[in-house]
């Protein structure tokens, strides 16, 4: 199968769509497939591509004003000739917006079919950094995914809210986590004691630092006796939050082993954000044998066992934060019953589980599209 992973990011990005669009890509090579990737230029031009496992078409891009981090691809032809001149079976749309949107013109006008994954809550963006536009921006997600042949949801949650607002042909497709790099074995007592030399209970978040992941609500847990707040990630935001987070660590950007080492060394995981449409992140910390508190909405709904594997709060509820940290701080043997838990709760979400999955999804579109042109 030939297949075009229109993406809005991708490696050496940090996030979820570039994560899984890298994740797709290399499975789909794995089992003998032909994929190509497009995805917006890096801010040093064409971009360090020697270690993504197919072709990388860049695309020239611009900073997002206010939000570097972020690249949006500019008007180009690359993507309709990298979709010819690959003589695409299917287009794999990860996260459309700007450049996806392209991608799906071109696939439309090619008669080829489109598959759209649907990663990122829009609708929550827009309430967060502009206080309006919410149902601007679902007319925009909805305009783009009925165009496609399929979208696939991360989440339960997900699911419901695209169907909710009238998107059609909606089908759930989790994501995996690399359960050989995230676990339990990579505790580092020295990293630990580094990090929390008093012996302090060590909490920690791993993400963008961004206005809608609310990370400000570990104020809280920072003002607990006994307790260090480790923050991970880079993004707007970090200047504010150590401000507002007084005697965190902030770690900056970590990838990789060293990230795994990270997530198994922490005694409590936390996310914040309540516009999570999967929480990847949340998914690490488990295969890490951590136990994780995050807000009882979008994707932990799908992924945290309350009172299992973890607890869930209250969305933007800093007390309910704190509390349950408090709680679990309390309890070692709790914690040590939550983290094996979770462990065992994701040993089958591999990406290559996952991955056989998606090609599945593919499998079933373009059998669609055979009895249609029968």
């Amino acid at each position: 199968m030939r297949v075009v992973i229109v993406t809005e990011s991708f490696p050496p990005d940090v996030n979820g769509v570039a994560h899984c669009a890298f994740q797709t890509a290399r499975h789909l090579v794995e089992r003998g497939h032909a994929p190509i990737v497009v995805a917006p230029a890096t801010a040093a031009g064409s971009g360090p591509d020697a270690l993504a496992p197919c072709p990388v078409v860049r695309v020239p891009s611009l900073p997002l004003p206010g939000y570097p981090q972020v690249r949006v691809a500019l008007p180009s032809r690359r993507v309709a000739a990298a979709i010819t001149e690959h003589r695409a079976d299917l287009v794999h749309l990860a996260s459309p917006f700007v450049l996806g949107v392209r991608g799906m013109s071109a696939a439309a006008r090619l008669g080829i079919p489109a598959v759209a994954v649907y990663q990122t809550d829009l609708a929550g963006y827009a309430r967060t950094y502009m206080g309006t536009g919410e149902a601007a921006a679902w007319r925009r997600i909805r305009s783009v995914h009925a165009a496609a042949d399929r979208t696939l949801a991360p989440s339960s949650a997900a699911l419901h809210d695209l169907e909710a607002h009238g998107v059609p042909r909606v089908r759930l497709w989790q994501r995996g986590v690399d359960t050989v790099r995230f676990r339990p074995e990579h505790r580092d007592d020295a990293l630990r004691r580094e990090l929390a030399p008093n012996g302090e209970l060590i909490v920690g978040y791993v993400g963008r630092l961004a206005p809608e992941k609310q990370i400000e609500l570990l104020a809280g847990a920072c003002a607990l006796d006994g307790v260090r707040v480790v923050v991970v990630g880079d993004g707007p935001s970090q200047a504010s939050l150590t401000q507002s987070l007084p005697g965190a660590v902030f770690l900056g950007r970590r990838t990789g082993d060293e990230l795994a080492r990270i997530f198994a060394s922490l005694d409590v995981f936390v996310h914040t954000g309540p516009f999570e449409t999967f929480c990847q992140t949340v998914q690490e910390a488990m295969a890490s044998g951590v136990p994780v508190v995050a807000p009882a909405a979008g994707g932990p709904l799908d992924l945290v066992a309350h009172g299992r594997t973890g607890l869930l709060v209250p969305p933007r509820d800093e007390r309910a934060v704190r509390d349950a940290v408090w709680s679990l701080a309390a309890d070692p043997a709790l914690r040590a019953a939550y983290g094996a838990t979770a462990r065992r709760t994701v040993e089958g979400r591999t990406w290559a589980a996952v991955g056989d999955q998606l090609i599945g999804h593919y499998a079933d579109v373009l059998a669609g599209r055979a009895v249609v042109a029968a």
